[in-house]
C-alpha cells in the first residue's frame, strides 16, 4: 500500500513534467510560539532538506527566541492573535466569528501583529493565516485596507471570495488525522489528498495557478509523521520539474494571484 501511494505520487508528477509543466509546493506550519524541541525538530528538518518553511505564529504568544533558528528562505505568518476559540452557538470552531464587528476583529489583529514583528526579527509577512483555516468574507475583504497582502486557509481556494487587492494562497493536504489517532494521517492519505489536488488542477477542475499546500502541525507530530515528511522533501526536494515556493514568493505584491 505505502510503495503504491509513492509510485502513484511519481506517477501524477511525471505527467505534470510531461505536459511541460512544473508541480509547485509549498509548506505552511501552524500554531508556533515558544521554543520547543519540536520547533527545533522542525527548523532542523527544513534547513536540512532545503524547503522552505512558512511558520504560521500565534501572537499573544510568541516569544523571540522561538524565531532565532528560523531557516533562510523560510517566514513567519500572523495565525490569529490569540487562537482562542470565539465561536458563537451553531458555528464551527474560529477565533473570527461572523458575529463579531469586522472592525472590531481588524483591531485585535493589528494590535497582535504590532507585537509579532517586534519578536519575529523582520521575517514576518503581512499575511493571515487564521486558526482553524477560518474566517468570515466580511473581515477578509477588509484585510488589503488594514496593511496585509495575503490570506491562507484550506481547501480548493475560491479566489474570487478573496478581498480586493488581497494574494489568497491555501494548504491542501494536512498530515494529521485530527479525528482519529490525532497522530499521521497515513502514507495512502497524506499523498492521496496531493494527487488529487495535483489532478485537478492539471485537468482544470481548479485554480491551476495555486500551488499545492502542505499543512503541518509541529507540536502533535509522532514519529511517523517526523518520518514522512523526511520522505518527501527527500523525494522531491531535486526532483525535475518540483520546485518548492518560498512564502514570500508567494505572497509578494503584483503576484498573479491577486485578486485586485
Amino acid at each position: 500500500m505505502v510503495a503504491s501511494a509513492w509510485h502513484d505520487f511519481a506517477a501524477e508528477i511525471a505527467r505534470w513534467r510531461d505536459s511541460g509543466r512544473v508541480v509547485e509546493f509549498w509548506w505552511r506550519d501552524d500554531d508556533a510560539s515558544r521554543p520547543s524541541a519540536a520547533l527545533s525538530r522542525l527548523y532542523a528538518l527544513a534547513s536540512r532538506s532545503n524547503v522552505p518553511l512558512a511558520l504560521a505564529a500565534i501572537p499573544e504568544i510568541a516569544e523571540s527566541a522561538a524565531f532565532e533558528g528560523l531557516p533562510a528562505h523560510s517566514a513567519v505568518m500572523q495565525h490569529g492573535t490569540d487562537h482562542l476559540n470565539r465561536a458563537a452557538l451553531g458555528e464551527k470552531k474560529t477565533e473570527f466569528s461572523a458575529f463579531e464587528p469586522a472592525q472590531s476583529s481588524v483591531e485585535r489583529l493589528l494590535m497582535a501583529r504590532t507585537k509579532l514583528e517586534k519578536v519575529t526579527n523582520g521575517r514576518l509577512l503581512p499575511v493571515l493565516a487564521p486558526p482553524w483555516n477560518r474566517v468570515p468574507p466580511l473581515l477578509v475583504r477588509r484585510l488589503s485596507a488594514a496593511g496585509y497582502q495575503g490570506v491562507s486557509a484550506f481547501g480548493v481556494t475560491k479566489i474570487t471570495k478573496a478581498g480586493p487587492g488581497l494574494i489568497q494562497v491555501n494548504t491542501h493536504i494536512d498530515i494529521i488525522d485530527w479525528k482519529g489517532s490525532r497522530g499521521f494521517c497515513g502514507v495512502a492519505q497524506a499523498l492521496g489528498q496531493a494527487i488529487r489536488h495535483l489532478a485537478a488542477r492539471r485537468e482544470g477542475r481548479v485554480d491551476a495557478t495555486e500551488p499545492t499546500g502542505w499543512l503541518t502541525h509541529h507540536a502533535v507530530h509522532d514519529d511517523a509523521c517526523w518520518e514522512f515528511l523526511e520522505c518527501l522533501f527527500q523525494t522531491t526536494r531535486d526532483k525535475e520539474g518540483v520546485l518548492w515556493r518560498s512564502p514570500a514568493s508567494l505572497f509578494a505584491t503584483g503576484s498573479a494571484r491577486s485578486n485586485a
